[in-house]
């Protein structure tokens, strides 16, 4: 218990041989569950974690059948827990690059009620810049843009930090087995978290960099990725400023995409076409127009993105 909570941790794992037990060791002893996740680890992965399981008795062992991938391993995790009752679900991943002294920082908010759903902010910590490595703060400072947009939580930095902690009250309320099996499953939890207005906070939390290699691979990683979180944009703008309350950002949001996507690109690859093709330049109309409904198109999605930035404002704690 911490604070008279019961905390759980769920701790996804796939091939994490040499990092699995030093994760398990160091977890704080205020944490009442571990619930590991064996993915079908194909090295010792699974046979380390039964060795734990008779020092610990908080440890529960999960152990997939197959390889069903990070979100469907936090998935049970979270299934677990709520079977369990546990008034907090904390994530650390197997591989220990989640500092355990931080745990207690991650559930504070929650157990203070100030919010429904905490995580952790690697990028605000002192010389991260020369921590990270610079393909991953670069991706990070990138995506955090575009999650923005496709969670509606404006505030939010660091999206794919997984160091992570959610209250009873706001896992029992959205369907987390609709989470995304795969990577992606940070936005999506957000985006079901803004559709049913939970706060969110963000913590300091310090990042651990050394054995654990990611598997990530950017030429299918990146396209996946951006194509999960506009539809998560999408669907966040249709269920929640279209179906269940119109608010008429709505509109601006459609008069940009109408003005850029329907007439300044078809435009702007005609102006190219005649200039390349004909050596000759389109019409001062064609000019104007153009001009004119890139202006509109843009000055469109701002105020849009201002109105929603504005409602989305009482979920930050």
């Amino acid at each position: 218990m911490f604070k008279n909570k019961s905390i759980a941790v769920v701790m996804p794992a796939y091939n994490e041989e040499k990092l699995i037990g030093e994760a398990l060791s160091t977890m704080p002893s205020f944490v009442d569950k571990i619930i590991v996740i064996n993915d079908k680890s194909t090295d010792k992965t699974k046979s380390i974690i039964q060795k734990f399981l008779s020092k610990d008795s908080r440890i529960i062992l999960i152990d997939h059948n197959k390889n069903e991938g990070l979100g469907k391993s936090l998935i049970d995790g979270y299934l677990k827990s709520l079977k369990l009752k546990m008034d907090i679900t904390a994530i650390m991943a197997g591989d220990a690059q989640m500092d355990p002294k931080d745990l207690s920082k991650v559930v504070s908010p929650i157990i203070k009620k100030k919010a429904d759903y905490v995580k952790g902010n690697r990028l605000f910590a002192r010389g991260i810049s020369q921590i990270m490595p610079k393909y991953r703060f670069l991706g990070n400072s990138l995506l955090t843009l575009l999650s923005k947009f496709a969670t509606g939580y404006w505030h939010l930095i660091d999206p794919q930090c997984g160091y992570t902690a959610i209250s009873k009250n706001a896992l029992k309320s959205i369907d987390i087995q609709k989470m995304t099996k795969r990577y992606g499953y940070n936005a999506h939890i957000l985006n079901m978290l803004n559709l049913s207005n939970y706060k969110v906070q963000d913590v300091e939390v310090k990042s651990i960099y050394g054995k654990a290699k990611s598997g990530i691979k950017l030429r299918t990683y990146i396209p996946k990725i951006s194509f999960l979180l506009l539809k998560l944009y999408l669907r966040r703008i249709f269920h929640k400023y279209l179906v269940r309350e119109f608010h008429p950002l709505v509109l601006f949001y459609l008069l940009s995409f109408v003005c850029i996507v329907l007439i300044s690109v078809p435009l702007g690859l005609r102006f190219l076409y005649v200039f390349f093709i004909t050596e000759r330049v389109s019409s001062d109309t064609t000019l104007i127009i153009f001009t004119l409904s890139t202006m509109m198109g843009f000055f469109s999605f701002f105020f849009g993105m201002w109105l929603d930035m504005e409602d989305n404002k009482p979920l930050k704690p």
